[in-house]
Order: C-alpha cells, then structure tokens, then sequence
C-alpha cells in the first residue's frame, strides 16, 4: 500500500501523487462517459433548441462555447503541460530508458490514425484538414474503462498508458500550434514572447508564489488569443514555466515544497470533474434528426472511426511488438501480449482532444457532426472491444502461466 504520512518516504509519496492522477482520471471518465450521454440525449430531446441556442449566445466578446473551448480548456491545457513537464524531470518519463516504450508507441499510435484518416480522405481538400483528429488519446476515458477491471490489469500497464497518453497530449499540442493556427499577429505575438521571457525570469529567481504565475499567465491568454495561436497554447507555456523544485541529495522532485506539484493538486479535482466535463457537454450534443446510418460510411466519419479504432491498435501494438522483438524495450512488468493488445484498443478512445482538433479544423456545423459521429463510434468500438479483450486476456494469463509451469 502507498502512504500518504507525511514522515512517509519521498518515493512512496511521488508514487501516491501518480495513484491519485490515475483514480482521479479513472473516476473523471466515468463521469466524462455520464456526461457525453446526457449531451447526446439533450441534442435530441425537447430541450435542444434551448440547449443549441445558450451554446451560442453572446457573453462579452465571444460566445458561451467559445469561452467554454478557449478559456475553460485553457486550464485543462495547463493541466496537461504540468503534467508532461513533472513526468519529464521526475516521473514515469524522466530518463529515456522510461520514455522510450510509450514514446514509440504514442509516436506509432498518432502516426497510422493520420495516414488510415488520410486514405479515406485524400481527395476531398476540405476534410483532408482533419487529419489529426484520430491522432489523441483521452486518458480520462481510457482510464476510466480500465477502472471498471480493478486488478485484472497491472498497475504497470495504467503506468504504461498515461505516459503513453501524456505523450500523445504533447504531440497533440505540438499539431495544434503548427497546423492550427492562422493568421498571426505580430505585435501580440511579441508581447505574448515578452510575458513569457518575464515568468522565465521569475522562475530563474525562484520566486514560489503561484500568484505572479497564475496573473501573468492571464495576461499570456489574452495575448495569445489576440496573436492568432489557439488560445490554449497559453496554458502549456505557462505549466512549463512553473518552477518545479528538487530536494537536495536527490534526483526527485518534493510535493511538499514544488510550486507546480501545488498547482497540479489544485487543479486535478477541478479539471477531472468540472473543465472537462463542461467541455464535454458543450461539444459532445450531436443531433440525429435526419441523420441516416449512411452517415457513418461517410470517407469522413470513416476516417476518424478508422483511425481510431484500427489505426491506434496498429499504432500502438505494433510499436510495443517491434521493440520488444528487438530487444529494444520490455514489455511492462506482469502484464501480457494479450494485455497490451486490449490496451492498444483503448488507446482508441479519442474524446477530449479529438473533439478538440475536430473543431479547430472545421468551422462548418455539418462537417463538424460527421466528426463527432465518427469519434463516438470510434470511441465506443474501441472502449467496448478493449474492455472485452482485457477481461479476457486476465482469465487466459493465470491458464498460461499454470500450463508453462506444468
């Protein structure tokens, strides 16, 4: 059993801060699952006109969904930067023997969903803009199926799937900032370098305090959002600013006294059950009237169902198999090909960011719904088959390991 003493050693505390990122993010999408079908069944009800329509509506400058996918996510984005910049320096990815299995699978696992997506699409040139959709895990959901298992999965395959997951949300932000961005400003550009040359310098100094951080990271939002640049980026520049303190003699990071391991605590719960699944609500209702099952053979919901079904797993379990098989990796502690197969099939699973990516690559409602058709059919495929193998290749491990023994 982990500790949570506060006389517990330093390394039973890092390993209960990652027992408490995987419960929240399994609990998270378990409500996340929750959420997204009350989305759906509002769209389709007597309430989706009021639904659509406060959805729309103006508060200030932009609107209600606008404040909801630029400023909310935001601080999921935040999130997701603490996260890679702690598992980097003092994680499950800090030296490169630990990044190199879940970082050639997530590698893997973006790169077959794009060129499955893009097969189907290449000749149309407006959906072909799409062709990263597939390309992200959601952790939350992923994690959120496999808590559904307990113990039938190893604790070093959930280890396994968030850095790969973590990973994937760097790549994923990467795309963002490279492939989803126009028309930039260059005055506001400047001012966001500025902001940012400002919060380096105050993490040089080692200034603690979260809240020059946190009132100079509203000032990169704006900055940010004005440049042309998704306005989420802002929150990953400032998750890597954030100073993270070592505590001396030792190569890991203290909880106690680490300025982003206090912000990362702050703002796990408030993500997990609240910014995400706002986000959820508000992007996740798809109406069905008129909609036909023709629509899902559609080349575009096709392509993001593809992806992220057959693409992830190949992706993913293709990368795992060629480097154990070239003795490049192991496969993680206890758990088995069949294991890593089911895995492979959650990795699948694309909610969060994939509706991300789906509505910065396509302003038209129509093209949009084809998107999330695609996602939702993909995602349950995914979630359901993963489930089912999982549960499967538990019962079928203890037989091998008796008859081998035998």
């Amino acid at each position: 059993m982990f500790s949570n003493h506060p006389n517990a050693p330093l390394k039973g505390r890092i390993n209960s801060t990652l027992r408490r990122f995987l419960n929240n993010e399994a609990s998270g999408g378990l409500l996340l699952m929750v959420i997204a079908l009350l989305a759906i069944i509002t769209a389709n009800s007597s309430l989706a006109h009021v639904y659509f329509s406060a959805l729309h509506a103006d508060l200030g400058p932009l609107s209600l969904q606008h404040w909801i996918n630029d400023a909310l996510m935001a601080v999921f984005f935040l999130m997701v930067g603490l996260e890679i910049k702690r598992e980097m320096i003092d994680g499950q990815l800090s030296s490169w023997t630990r990044r190199l299995l879940p970082g050639v699978a997530a590698a893997g696992g973006m790169l077959i969903p794009a060129l499955i997506y893009i097969t189907f699409n290449h000749a149309d040139s407006k959906a072909i803009h799409g062709w990263a959709i597939p390309s992200a895990t959601d952790i939350a959901f992923a994690l959120g199926v496999i808590s559904l298992l307990g113990s039938r999965v190893p604790t070093s395959l959930k280890v396994f799937l968030a850095a790969l997951a973590i990973i994937d949300d760097l790549g994923a932000v990467i795309i963002i900032a490279s492939f989803y961005t126009s028309g930039l400003s260059l005055p506001n550009l400047a001012g966001a370098a500025g902001v940012v040359a400002i919060l380096l310098v105050l993490n040089k100094r080692g200034v603690n305090s979260l809240i020059p951080y946190l009132l100079l990271g509203a000032v990169l939002w704006v900055l940010v959002f004005r440049s042309g640049i998704h306005a989420t980026i802002a929150g990953v520049v400032l998750a890597l600013t954030i100073p993270i303190k070592l505590t001396p003699g030792t190569p890991e990071a203290s909880p106690d006294i680490s300025p982003l391991h206090r912000l990362e605590h702050m703002l796990h719960a408030p993500v997990a059950y609240l910014v995400v699944p706002i986000f959820g609500f508000a992007n996740a209702g798809v109406s069905f009237a008129g909609v036909t099952p023709a629509v899902l053979f559609e080349p575009l919901s096709l392509g993001v169902a593809g992806g992220l079904v057959l693409g992830k797993l190949i992706g993913v379990f293709g990368a795992v198999f060629f480097m154990v098989r070239t003795g490049l990796a192991d496969l993680p502690a206890a758990a088995s090909w069949g294991q890593v197969f089911g895995v492979a099939l959650l990795c699948g699973i694309g909610f969060t960011m994939s509706l991300f990516i789906g509505l910065l690559a396509f302003d038209d409602a129509a093209l949009q719904d084809r998107v999330k058709f695609g996602i939702l059919a993909g995602s349950l495929i995914a979630g359901i088959s993963g489930y089912i193998v999982l549960r499967i290749a538990h019962r079928r491990k203890p037989q091998a390991q008796a008859q081998a023994q035998a």
